[in-house]
């Protein structure tokens, strides 16, 4: 960027981005600090297939934005350069049934899609294996968010079918890593007793990012994303501050490019505060949006209710969500501390004339918001 001591404005063609891709929701960075322990225990269970064998099955578990997803995709791009190995990740948010992740790694396999329709899955299964054990290719399928196939009752299938790749196809070599977001969600449990007895994961769990962590990433991303003296101190710590408020990484990430953009609107050479909180009352709808998207029926069911009744109790709300739904109060204390974790509501305890200390439900976002983005 050139100098202008005078206006420390913007001309036309320049900007205050070094690289705007580093701050894609896509991008992997080369180095991946803070997450050391968790990548050796995954590289020890996929190790077995760069010497031809098969890999242990891995179970990655952790809350949003904690760098499951990132890990495991800069794991299987270091596997796809070893010879005779093949890797794909699948989300299964877009492909949640057993036939549409097998669609999804016969694209990567075959790098074209299977006829639309006219094939069986046995087929489809069929033509995968054979082409597994006539190229002597180890094959590793990632299934992120794996909850999306149990809310869908398609998991077990899914994964009987990969786990039993071998028997279905002699010599076919498969290990499956599951990735979930959804800590309400026991996945060994969702199983039937067909899948638990053939699979026992390694567990790698991430935790939530400190503080000290999030301003370290950030400060990465930063000075790799933007020019020189565009962010200062202050204003990294205001990104810092809002990252660890909602406990998703990838909020600051994103905060950093729309704030960016947002000192470009103004012909700034340098991100202000304004800046930041201007761009995070723009996108705090758009996490929001995200997080919905993600919810159970069940999940939503109970923000159906915390809307139409914020500000009454646990208990009044449990009465309407048990009315709605059938479902006891050990499901209800679950769904409830997991919305209180994203964030979408605002589950505390307040004192209550002649009821004592009682919890209360409200959205932690407008009513209407919410229900026009469920």
């Amino acid at each position: 960027m050139s100098e202008d001591p005078d206006e420390g404005m913007l001309s036309w063609d320049e900007s205050v981005f070094r690289d705007e891709h580093v701050f894609e929701i896509d991008y992997v960075p080369e180095t991946f600090d803070h997450r050391e322990t968790q990548l050796e225990s995954l590289k020890y269970a996929l190790r077995p297939a760069v010497r031809g064998s098969r890999p242990l099955n891995t179970m990655t578990r952790g809350p949003p934005g904690t760098g499951k997803t990132t890990a495991v995709q800069k794991l299987l791009t270091e596997l796809d350069s070893q010879r005779g190995v093949q890797t794909v990740r699948v989300n299964c948010q877009v492909d949640s049934t057993r036939y549409g992740v097998f669609s999804r790694i016969f694209q990567h396999i075959f790098e074209y899609e299977p006829p639309s329709s006219g094939i069986s899955f046995k087929k489809l299964f069929g033509q995968i294996a054979d082409q597994l054990v006539d190229a002597e290719d180890v094959l590793v399928v990632a299934l992120d968010d794996i909850n999306y196939l149990i809310y869908e009752n398609e998991a077990s299938d899914t994964l009987y079918s990969l786990l039993r790749a071998h028997e279905a196809q002699a010599g076919a070599k498969v290990g499956v890593i599951v990735i979930s977001s959804d800590l309400s969600v026991e996945l060994i449990d969702e199983l039937d007793n067909r899948v638990q007895s053939v699979f026992r994961p390694e567990e790698v769990y991430f935790s939530k990012y400190d503080a000290t962590e999030i301003i370290d990433i950030l400060q990465q991303r930063a000075s790799r994303g933007f020019h020189d003296g565009v962010l200062g101190s202050p204003e990294l710590d205001r990104v810092t501050e809002l990252t660890a408020a909602d406990g998703d990484l990838r909020v600051g990430i994103d905060l950093l490019r729309r704030a960016g953009l947002q000192a470009e609107m103004r012909g700034s050479r340098t991100i202000a505060i304004e800046d930041i909180d201007t761009a995070y009352e723009k996108s705090k709808y758009v996490h929001l949006s995200r997080r919905l998207q993600g919810l159970s029926q069940t999940e939503s069911a109970l923000v159906e209710v915390v809307a139409a009744d914020s500000g009454a109790t646990a208990g009044e709300i449990y009465e309407l969500f048990h009315a709605e739904t059938g479902l006891g109060y050990t499901r209800y204390s679950e769904v409830v501390n997991k919305l209180d974790d994203l964030g979408i509501i605002d589950a505390s305890y307040t004192d209550i004339e002649g009821r004592g200390r009682t919890r209360s439900m409200s959205l932690a976002y407008d009513a209407d918001a919410v229900m026009e983005r469920l």
